[in-house]
């Protein structure tokens, strides 16, 4: 593979369209932000687009760029659906205050475009060709996907949560954010489009894309100066996610792109592991920028559905094992317990009720199986930064990273696998993937800050969530969960990685977290938040600082009626008289029963069947058994 030498300037980029296609007019506030911007960065992109379009005929003396190509026409045909559905979404945020509905006509339309275009270079109109009437509807759902996450990114989710609340002034930021966003996502798509037929070398798209990058973060920066206050991310940070999404549009566009440096797709994939046994798998930190509490490697173990089951249907568990946030409690702990601070010694995991191989015992046996263990004592929060806690003790808080690059490169295996597999010529979709994660305790808290990546940008629609026995509960004293949220957030570098329509210290709380994720859940069946725990929990509530199990299970019963009919959210709560810590991992309760609902079953309903589920808990005895304790202030079993 060789790198490109250097091409006249002023080529134009390539249209592999037909002529005549309408451009939908941008509304007012877009036309006026670019026109009233003093440094004018829209004139600077102007001068770095052709840095593009030079990556169509500078890396051969002969171009290779052939408009009749169907893998050509299919990659060009995705970028130009994403981008136009962006803005479309953009034009119905200002008339709407939401994104457009699935039923927009225009919307409809250029989904219509995208089939027209690849199937007359690809010639799959033949709907009895079944694999490329599958590979074409699978373009489609990416198209409408990346395009929500996109605008969902910038506008505060797919429910636009962010932008139907803020001022005029504010929309106008929104505004230059998302119309730069668009831009640079579909620029830098079409630079791995055109590259894709010539010998450039991930050095060459690279050096395409970081003008693209840099003129996108000057745009944003001048308009919108305090973007890290509407929407968690600051201009650099949302320019970052908006290439990481490039690279999975580039991806789904054209599979058989290889040596491009893409993390996204079967060419990122990095291992191979057999089918059916568990297996540990060492993250590359240098790549993914993971790293431990004693600053090892971080590493997670998989177990592939055994042959025969999909390997898209997978269960991801976050694993427990407290939280420490002062020196002297975090001090003590790296001392007593060092294996609590790395992933490699970790043993693989013990195959328990819902996590069991028995497909007697587990609707999920067959399932790949994921399991992430915990490492930096940040409940999987942490953004990668090195909290100095004062007495030499430097702690690196990397929960979050470590998480998401995990289940990033299963996304990438997954994406190989089936790729390469002659039963599965549909390829892989992203919005069929079939997922359930959750974590204990410490993961648990990990599942309510990471579910929403999950489902808006790995794009994983059709994932239930299961916290257990780690639900943040708030105290209402002056050190406990909201407190604490207050404060680690910024220290742990976590404001970013948290959803961008609740960040904010009380977004800790998992009844803040639910009400503010819940508008955005249900958009397919399995899209459900489900909290499990037992009523007496005092590890549980040790570690969200209750000084008694009365305040605990009063919390709990609170929480609990204010948040169970809350559009996607559902509790289970089991009444083992004596303090419990986890739940589904427990055979006896997993099998067990609450108001006549056994929890297995219960779980499969949502994460299998997609039957949006019932909450279910029992005043039980704990009243005469707790001292103080009050009556649920809802109706239960």
């Amino acid at each position: 593979m060789r790198d490109c030498g250097a091409a006249e300037s002023g080529l134009t980029q390539p249209d592999p369209f037909a002529a005549g296609r309408s451009e939908k007019a941008k509304p007012v506030r877009f036309q006026s932000i670019e026109a009233a911007s003093g440094y004018n960065a829209r004139m600077k992109m102007q001068q770095v687009l052709p840095l593009v379009a030079l990556l169509v005929t500078a890396c051969s003396t002969e171009p290779k760029y052939d408009p009749a190509s169907c893998e050509t026409i299919t990659g060009f045909a995705l970028a130009e659906c994403t981008a136009s559905v962006a803005r479309l979404h953009a034009d119905c945020l200002e008339t709407s205050d939401a994104l457009c509905e699935d039923a927009d006509g225009d919307i409809v339309a250029a989904f219509d475009d995208l089939r027209a275009d690849v199937n007359a270079s690809c010639e799959t109109a033949d709907l009895l060709d079944e694999a490329a009437a599958a590979r074409l509807a699978g373009l489609v759902a990416a198209c409408d996907q990346e395009a929500t996450s996109l605008v969902g990114r910038v506008a505060g989710g797919p429910h636009a949560a962010v932008w139907a609340a803020a001022s005029d002034s504010d929309r106008e930021c929104l505004a230059t954010a998302l119309s730069a966003s668009i831009e640079q996502v579909e620029q830098s798509t079409i630079s791995f489009m055109a590259c894709a037929d010539q010998a450039c070398s991930d050095a060459t798209v690279a050096n395409a894309r970081a003008p693209l990058q840099d003129v996108t973060v000057i745009e944003v920066e001048e308009a919108c100066p305090a973007l890290a206050g509407l929407i968690a991310l600051d201009p650099s940070q949302l320019v970052h996610n908006n290439a990481g999404q490039v690279d999975c549009i580039a991806a789904m566009g054209r599979p058989d792109i290889d040596d491009l440096g893409l993390t996204c797709g079967p060419s990122a994939a990095e291992f191979d592991v057999p089918r059916g046994q568990w297996s540990q798998v060492v993250v590359d930190g240098e790549r993914w920028g993971t790293l431990c509490g004693d600053r090892t490697d971080y590493a997670f173990w998989i177990r592939p559905a055994p042959e025969g089951s999909p390997i898209d249907k997978v269960l991801i568990g976050l694993e427990g094992g407290g939280v420490c946030v002062f020196a002297d409690d975090c001090g003590p702990k790296l001392e007593r317990s060092p294996e609590l601070f790395s992933a490699l010694d970790n043993e693989e995991p013990l195959p328990l009720a819902i996590a069991s191989d028995d497909p007697n015992e587990s609707p999920f046996s067959e399932w790949t199986q994921v399991y992430l263990p915990y490492c930096n004592q940040d409940v999987f929060a942490g953004g990668g930064v090195d909290e100095d806690l004062g007495g030499g003790l430097v702690l690196p808080r990397y929960g979050s990273i470590n998480a998401r690059a995990a289940i990033t490169m299963v996304r990438n295996w997954m994406w190989r696998t089936i790729e390469d597999d002659p039963t599965r010529p549909e390829g892989f979709r992203a919005d069929q993937v079939q997922a359930l994660i959750g974590g204990w305790s410490a993961g648990s808290y990990g599942t309510l800050y990471n579910y929403h990546w999950v489902l808006d940008d790995l794009g994983w629609a059709r994932t239930t969530a299961f916290p257990d026995a780690g639900l943040a509960l708030d105290n209402e004293q002056p050190l406990g969960v909201r407190a604490l949220g207050l404060v680690k957030i910024p220290l742990w570098g976590t404001l970013p990685y948290l959803p961008p329509y609740c960040f904010s210290g009380d977004c800790a709380l998992a009844s803040v977290l639910t009400e503010a994720l819940a508008p955005r859940l249900l958009s397919v069946p399995e899209q459900q938040m489900l909290l499990l725990t037992n009523q007496i929990d005092d590890i549980q509530a040790g570690d969200s600082y209750f000084t008694s199990r009365e305040g605990f299970l009063n919390a709990l019963r609170s929480t609990y009626c204010d948040t169970k009919d809350l559009n996607g959210v559902a509790w289970y709560l089991t009444s083992v008289e004596a303090s419990v810590h986890v739940v589904t991992l427990r055979t006896e309760l997993w099998n067990g029963s609450v108001g006549g609902m056994v929890m297995k079953d219960w779980m499969a309903q949502a994460a299998i069947s997609g039957e949006v589920v019932d909450s279910y808990a029992e005043e039980a005895n704990f009243m005469d058994l707790v001292p103080g304790t009050t009556p649920f202030p809802c109706a239960v079993d």
